[in-house]
């Protein structure tokens, strides 16, 4: 397993060559021991989805120095146990969490809006009638840095995914946002030809 872990680690090495592109483990399905072999390799970021995850996994591995990541839907009332153990938040999304983050976070939080363009049920995510005013309120709230836009892809339909990843950049430079946050393991070539900063790797260190 991990032989194949360190080819496909390269292979995604190759592939944002020259590029300012940050690889984020996406480590929901991923072990301790693999997560320890990936910082080996190079990959100091990990994202979790699962607060109770995050703070186990951080606790096994304090002794690196692994930029730590929000990548789920952010419950409410899990804000205080996790958000000053996180660099980065990728699911911001409503005014409850952004008051929520506001009263419990120490530090100013990098955060991503996510935009749900494709209107899918399953996912959490703003529509883009709403994505200005979001971003205007935010100037409010001391404790939030709104870094870019978060878009996941549609299962199955890459011809869609590159359709919303378009958009998504396109909306991200609208508001001088310089970070974008999209493309998984089945499509971030499609994320990183539509300009994504950041990646959101699973799948691809579990095989």
């Amino acid at each position: 397993m991990f032989e194949k872990i360190k080819t496909n680690v390269s292979k995604l090495k190759e592939s944002i060559k020259d590029k300012d592109v940050t690889i984020v483990c996406a480590s929901k399905y991923i072990s301790v021991e693999v997560m320890r072999y990936l910082y080996s390799l190079g990959i100091t970021h990990f994202g979790e989805s699962r607060a109770d995850e995050l703070l186990k996994k951080k606790a096994a591995l304090k002794d690196l120095n692994i930029t730590w990541h929000f990548i789920g839907s952010l419950q409410s009332n899990k804000v205080k146990s996790i958000i000053n153990e996180i660099t980065y938040l990728h699911s911001l999304d409503r005014i409850s969490l952004v008051k929520e983050i506001n009263k419990a976070r120490i530090e100013p939080l990098k955060c991503f809006i996510q935009l749900n363009l494709a209107n899918e049920k399953t996912k959490s995510g703003l529509s883009k009638s709403k994505l200005s005013d979001f971003y205007k309120m935010l100037s409010s709230y001391d404790k939030i840095i709104p870094v870019g836009i978060m878009q996941m892809g549609v299962y199955n339909n890459l011809e869609l995914t590159n359709k919303i990843y378009k958009e998504a950049a396109s909306l991200s430079q609208e508001l001088n946002l310089k970070e974008l946050s999209i493309g998984m393991s089945d499509d971030y070539l499609i994320g990183i030809k539509n300009g994504a900063t950041f990646i959101r790797i699973g799948s691809l260190f579990t095989k």
